[in-house]
């Protein structure tokens, strides 16, 4: 998921206006609007995200179980998939409702427009890659997103040319249908109630519908739902509900792939991005299909690391940074400490320098995983680290070693089945087009690609766009589930995922903390340091500014703050019960039983 937050003065106004009409301060999450008349479908009463301050809550975000767990980025999406597994359902079951549920409470980062992948671990051991990415219509080509001087045109990014054809709805069915036990009436039904009778906006909700006022105001299909009958965005306490979207659940519920890749709900989805320049076809939509193969699979300190091979590049480059972090003793430091930091970013630094030569869709061009995940190959690559930062590293060669911002969340029962899910509509709100009658967002993944020619991931007719999704798998040294984690981001992605392994094997980290805990990016070859400003709590964790001055002196330029990501994890423990705690820096909290 990636976030655009345009403000304009109109913008400026509607806030201005929303806030002399409602007196609700972010501290009111959870709350019920007085002047809805709208009982959400499930409760949030007395969950609080934000103080009175406004600064984040980290408590209260956690929840043990022995038989089951979920943990998503919205409680109410938690609460789902432990209602599921408590009516006999098991994890990969759950993980289907949580997902058509997430994309009704958090439309803004996932939906049916969108897509995913989703990394399972089964109780008898199978691990399994779910590939349920959008494609490249065939009718776009790297021209209509140029202008005349070969730059990007901006229809990459918004409108209609931006939707790749989505692949949500073909990726959770698959799922149920091939792992799951209930019916698809069973698993839909807590999404369709959600839809019909309302969710409460919560304060990070409301910032993302009012960042996309000016978005709004083009796309007007999309007001009807996420506007007020003042014709203002919704706030933090309102209850919202969105009846189109609950049609077209149903129509799943009945038909199946069918439901939405054939007759009037592909219909419309057509006719709206035709409306906006679209290209897509009918035959796209119903040519679509999911793709299965084997995650990519590394071993850190013993521990197993399970996560997604491409089109996504982060399972493997995540693989990639732990095994060169493993060539020193990361305990020694203290977290966001100068040394800890040099480290950490060289890696990244190596790893994205790797990430920019070989990483596209695999149906396009021949990609070494082998060699990239191998840990002789970190090693080589670790030598080049030293005490002075890389001002730009340069790839490898990863075929010696050859054998042959997104919404995140985990979900894990007794039995040990393990599914971590990764889905995305893009940037908030994605193409800014709904579909009209419908209810549900388009993508704008289109953006994923590279207007560059020369570019391993440039735009082409059926291809998969570069990811850095990583919903990861984590087993202990006895090869039973340890972990399940996985987080937004855009390019942050996998090296956040990374720190937190390492906090927690590494470092001996709570799970809540070592997601808690400011993370680190270098996000490309070059020195690009970026940080994070701690939470309330955290602060012994902060980078400071003799921490900035010692690495410039190392050479790693200049830094800036950065925010990004929400860890959705969950830990299997010494005593058998199941862990599970969600990022403070959204709206989740983890619920089993």
């Amino acid at each position: 998921m990636k976030s655009k937050k345009t403000v304009s003065l109109l913008l400026v106004s509607a806030v201005l206006l929303v806030s002399c009409t409602k007196s609700k301060t972010e501290s009111e999450q959870g709350a019920v609007s007085k002047t809805s008349k709208l009982t959400p479908a499930y409760s949030v009463e007395g969950f609080k995200t934000v103080d009175a301050d406004g600064s984040r809550i980290t408590t209260g975000r956690d929840a043990t179980g022995k038989s089951a767990m979920a943990a998503a980025s919205k409680y109410e999406v938690s609460q789902v998939g432990a209602e599921i597994m408590k009516k006999g359902g098991n994890a990969i079951d759950a993980a289907v409702a949580m997902g058509f549920a997430l994309g009704v409470c958090e439309p803004f980062t996932n939906g049916l427009g969108g897509g995913g992948l989703a990394t399972i671990h089964t109780a008898n051991g199978e691990n399994i890659f779910i590939d349920f990415r959008e494609i490249a219509p065939k009718g776009v080509n790297l021209e209509i997103y140029l202008d005349e001087n070969g730059k990007s045109n901006g229809k990459i990014r918004e409108g209609g040319l931006s939707s790749a054809i989505p692949g949500e709805v073909a990726g959770m069915l698959y799922m149920l249908e091939n792992y799951g036990t209930m019916s698809r009436a069973e698993v839909m039904a807590p999404a369709i109630k959600m839809a019909e009778e309302g969710f409460v906006v919560s304060t990070y909700a409301a910032n993302a519908i009012a960042d996309a006022y000016e978005k709004a105001t083009k796309y007007p299909e999309m007001q009807k739902v996420y506007w007020n009958e003042a014709k203002l965005p919704f706030s933090a306490g309102d209850v919202i509900n969105n009846p189109d979207l609950a049609k077209t659940l149903k129509i799943i519920s009945e038909k199946g792939l069918d439901g939405f890749y054939k007759g009037e709900v592909a219909e419309a989805l057509i006719e709206t991005l035709k409306k906006y320049e679209g290209v897509m076809t009918l035959e796209d939509l119903s040519d679509y299909k999911v793709s299965v193969a084997k995650p990519v699979i590394g071993d850190y300190r013993g521990y197993t690391i399970i996560s997604t091979p491409p089109p996504s590049s982060g399972g493997t480059h995540l693989i990639e940074i732990l095994n060169i972090i493993e060539n020193f003793d990361v305990s020694k430091y203290e977290i966001n400490s100068p040394e800890y930091i040099h480290l950490f970013t060289e890696a990244f630094k190596l790893s994205f320098a790797d990430r920019a030569k070989y990483m596209a869709d695999t149906n396009f061009t021949s990609v070494p995983l082998g060699g990239l995940t191998a840990q002789a190959y970190a090693d080589e690559r670790a030598k080049l680290i030293t005490d002075k930062a890389i001002e730009e590293a340069v790839s490898g060669d990863p075929v010696l070693y050859e054998h042959t911002d997104t919404s995140h969340y985990s979900v894990a029962d007794a039995q040990g089945n393990c599914v971590g899910v990764t889905k995305t509509i893009n940037y908030y709100f994605g193409s800014g087009v709904m579909v009209d009658g419908y209810g549900f967002m388009m993508n704008n993944e289109m953006d994923d690609f590279s207007t560059n020619p020369a570019s391993i991931n440039k735009v082409e007719p059926n291809k998969k766009p570069l990811s850095s999704m990583s919903p990861t798998v984590v087993l202990d040294k006895n090869k039973k589930p340890f972990m399940i984690l996985g987080t937004p981001g855009g390019a942050r992605i996998f090296s956040g995922v990374a720190q937190v392994i390492s906090r927690v094997i590494d470092n001996k980290l709570s799970l809540h903390d070592a997601i808690s805990v400011p993370k680190i990016w270098n996000n490309g070859p070059k020195n690009n340091f970026q940080y994070e400003v701690p939470l309330k709590g955290y602060e012994k964790y902060k980078i400071t500014e003799d921490t900035i001055k010692k690495l410039e002196e190392m050479g790693h330029g200049k830094a800036s703050t950065a925010a990004s990501g929400a860890v959705q994890a969950i830990m299997f423990m010494e005593d058998g019960s199941i862990y599970g705690t969600c990022d403070p820096r959204q709206d989740g909290k983890a619920a089993g039983f």
